[in-house]
């Protein structure tokens, strides 16, 4: 796994488990969606679990032709999909900017092996844009890092067309699912539990990352 940088305000922080909130309690025009795929989407999810004001996490599939597909039709690299990550943030409290440039932090942007997604793998480094300010801040990030790399970042902008299919239950907070009795004790058990809360979404950042 790629090894994180030091960590600054605007990349992962702490992980502080105990400021939890729900989605219910924050006003629909302060959510906002943001998809990013890096290598596996599990280790992505749980590095962005660990950020302030991101509320929600799912992994699943971007990018492909074939509907609803599954985790073994996108290893086999009919589908056109690649691994991604949907997060759901709290734009008062974290921009898309920071997301972006928090991104850099979760995996290898420079590993060249992404180069041959549909050839030898399904695995890519795409930030997946839906609007052009979105493309424009996530370029300017891409800019910022690679200025402190001796590497090429092969990361691609692609437009997002709205199709993000979830992957099966035990990909979701696949490190949190590890610790099972803690999730007993949550009652964490269905897709859906995973993918809805937000305790789940910072305990899997915190057990990934914690020291």
């Amino acid at each position: 796994m790629y090894t994180l940088l030091p960590k600054t305000n605007s990349q992962i922080s702490d992980c502080p488990i105990y400021e939890t909130t729900s989605t219910t309690t924050i006003p629909l025009e302060y959510l906002c969606d943001a998809v990013f795929a890096g290598g596996s989407f599990w280790d992505v999810e749980a590095a962005y679990g660990c950020i302030d004001g991101v509320v929600k996490t799912v992994t699943g599939y971007c990018g492909g032709t074939l509907r609803k597909p599954t985790y073994r039709e996108v290893c086999e690299g009919r589908t056109g999909h690649t691994q991604a990550v949907k997060i759901t943030y709290d734009n008062r409290q974290v921009s898309y900017r920071s997301l972006c440039d928090a991104f850099w932090e979760t995996h290898d942007p420079t590993n060249k092996d992404f180069l041959n997604f549909g050839i030898s793998t399904h695995l890519r480094t795409v930030i997946f844009y839906s609007a052009e300010e979105e493309r424009k801040q996530a370029h300017e990030s891409k800019i910022r890092r690679q200025m402190k790399l001796n590497r090429r970042i092969v990361t691609k902008f692609i437009q997002f067309e709205g199709d993000f299919f979830i992957a099966e239950n035990h990909h979701q907070k696949y490190h949190l699912q590890k610790h099972y009795r803690l999730c007993e004790s949550l009652s964490l058990r269905s897709t859906d539990h995973f993918v809805q809360s937000n305790i789940a979404c910072k305990l899997n950042g915190y057990v990934t990352y914690q020291p």
